[in-house]
């Protein structure tokens, strides 16, 4: 059981589809894809622990304890299944999540995700690790500063998925990238080729498309979810 409750945007009717933030926001980045995807679906907009109107509770900060907190939000809708939309850290917990209960997803979408920290290029990575230092040093003496800490934390030491482990799974998978993306190129390219039903879509623009280029990744997406 759970020490929080997950916050949520619920809109529309429909096929459920779950759409998770990334690192360091909450469930509103996806107002663009909220109005697009409800007029056919219901859609729910998570805030991750920790973020948002989320509570932080005491559970680790870990990929693999965002999944369960997942898992339970699901079985508290009494959703069997759904489609899952996650965005860069969001993607890292859909996948997280994919991998231990494929089970309950019908269709996986990854918006730059990556299996781990070397992913992201350096340029991005590196003022995120001395973000990181900077605010552990005064973790001890602000509760501001030890969340920024864990927030940034996540992007210094997680995720640890191996390549091979996508090899197993079967669900459709499309990894939606920019153009511009922080993640490495070759990096997307590689999830998308060890996804046994994985496929690649590159949108002109930068690591923010679901945001800042809708109409070209929101049409993407709804073909893949047909």
């Amino acid at each position: 059981m759970s020490d929080i409750r997950l916050h949520r945007l619920r809109r529309g009717g429909g096929p459920p589809l779950l759409l998770l933030h990334g690192n360091g926001e909450d469930g509103s980045y996806f107002t663009h894809q909220m109005e697009f995807f409800s007029a056919s679906r219901t859609v729910f907009a998570l805030d991750t622990r920790g973020h948002g109107k989320s509570p932080r509770g005491t559970a680790p900060f870990t990929m693999e304890q965002f999944a369960r907190d997942l898992l339970e939000f699901m079985d508290g809708e009494g959703l069997r299944q759904a489609d899952l939309l996650g965005f860069s850290d969001g993607g890292n917990i859909a996948l997280t999540f994919a991998l231990a209960h494929p089970e309950r997803v019908r269709r996986l979408v990854l918006n730059g995700a990556n299996l781990d920290p070397s992913g992201v290029k350096p340029h991005v990575q590196l003022p995120i690790v001395l973000g990181c230092k900077i605010a552990s040093r005064f973790a001890g003496r602000s509760p501001q500063a030890r969340l920024r800490a864990e927030i940034l934390g996540l992007m210094v030491e997680e995720p640890h998925i191996p390549p091979e482990a996508l090899e197993h799974l079967t669900v459709p998978t499309l990894v939606i990238v920019g153009t511009r993306d922080m993640i490495r190129d070759a990096h997307s390219r590689l999830i998308a080729q060890r996804l046994p039903n994985g496929r690649l879509a590159v949108i002109p623009g930068s690591h923010f498309i679901a945001a800042r280029n809708p109409e070209a990744f929101n049409r993407a997406v709804a073909d893949f979810l047909v």
